[in-house]
């Protein structure tokens, strides 16, 4: 599996690594924290079917008419507000202003 690795430059938030294979959408892929080792993946569900994993941190992002999940991969007491910042940080690489996060399935 090959994995493309984009780092955002100058910019005010921290730096978060996006890998994703080449088979994969740009909503489809993985948010790591290099400082916590946290990760963060990044499921299309227009895409693909979606069922929160037991003992994860799940949270879903509006934007439109799109719904995307984000599921933390290997939870460790993590800080939620990191959980955040990460999925607030790769709705902005993605130019989804607009974004709403909520912690439920958004109706």
């Amino acid at each position: 599996m090959h994995h493309t690795v984009y780092k955002q430059k100058n910019c005010v938030m921290p730096n978060y690594l996006l890998s994703m294979s080449k088979n994969q959408a740009l909503k489809d892929g993985t948010i790591h924290d290099p400082n916590t080792k946290l990760k963060v993946k990044v499921i299309d569900t227009l895409k693909t079917k979606f069922t929160p994993r037991k003992g994860e941190i799940t949270y879903f992002v509006t934007a439109g008419n799109e719904t995307i999940a984000f599921e933390t991969e290997g939870y460790k007491k993590h800080r939620q507000l990191l959980i955040l910042h990460m999925i607030s940080w790769y709705c902005l690489y993605l130019g989804l202003f607009e974004a709403q996060i909520h912690s439920n399935w958004p109706l």
